[in-house]
């Protein structure tokens, strides 16, 4: 029986790798601000332990794992999911929006981290998933400030996948395209009130297309669920695992335009280096 930590479980990604988590019996720390509707919809799992966690306050985070290992004694898979969107031009966006956004996607990402590590370093194993975003790969229009919290998952993903490598713990990057949750919805996006007319083709398009594929999303969620439970402790696993078939396109897209851009500016980029 793995233990598993989750934030963010109350619904979406977090609330159905929590249930087929349950299904195959394993044990689940299920997280989130108000933990009521874990407790519901799972009421009774005996193997469920539901905790509140505002990701964003660090006490709340050591509260929450020292919780997990009182009651299970170890953990497992961390899954690093809290989280939500906003949309809107860099420019749009207010200073405050950007704080506060940082703060869940990327400060409360590190808190729970660093509260879960010690006990991970203490058992010499554990896989953590940090849910990242095809945005973490590449840019979209409107979606600049998102998507640089989600480079910033990328970036600490790599570099905690080398530091903990000999620890025998694995660190991966869950890059998600759109797939069909509630991720678009006003639950768990915000949108920047503050419009500029002329971003009106570029961010403002994409505020029209959000609304419009809201709901329509080529992916499944069970599925992208389902593959986490079987992957998470797989051994050698990747550093980035992309999912979605919007995911793979743009990733193949970025990598071909960035191979192009060396072979164009090789003798510019390697001219700066001493003689």
């Amino acid at each position: 029986m793995r233990v598993w930590f989750i934030t963010g479980a109350s619904r979406g990604f977090g609330a159905l790798i929590t249930e087929k988590a349950l299904a195959q019996g394993d044990a689940v720390v299920a997280t989130a601000r108000n933990p009521k509707a874990i407790a519901e919809r799972f009421a009774g799992h005996p193997n469920l332990l539901a905790v509140a966690l505002d990701v964003t306050k660090e006490g709340d985070a050591h509260i929450a794992a020292k919780a997990a290992i009182d009651r299970f004694g170890r953990i497992d898979v961390l899954v690093n999911n809290a989280g939500y969107g906003l949309l809107g031009a860099v420019e749009e966006a207010s200073a405050e929006e950007i704080e506060a956004l940082y703060r869940t996607n990327v400060f409360g990402l590190l808190a729970v981290t660093r509260a879960v590590l010690p006990y991970m370093r203490r058992q010499r194993s554990g896989h953590i998933l940090n849910l990242s975003s095809v945005g973490g790969y590449r840019g979209y229009q409107g979606w600049g400030v998102y998507g640089s919290t989600k480079f910033a998952v990328e970036g600490l993903t790599e570099s905690l996948a080398m530091e903990l490598k000999p620890l025998n713990i694995q660190v991966t990057a869950v890059e998600p395209g759109f797939f069909r949750t509630d991720f678009l919805d006003e639950t768990s996006l915000s949108v920047s009130p503050r419009q500029i007319p002329d971003y009106r083709e570029t961010s403002g398009a994409m505020r029209t297309r959000a609304v419009d594929l809201n709901h329509g999303q080529p992916g499944d969620p069970a599925k992208l669920a389902a593959v986490l439970v079987s992957f998470a402790g797989t051994a050698d696993a990747p550093v980035r695992l992309p999912l979605g078939s919007d995911t793979v396109a743009a990733i193949e897209a970025k990598n071909a335009a960035t191979a192009e851009l060396i072979e164009r500016w090789r003798a510019v980029s390697v001219s700066t280096d001493l003689a």
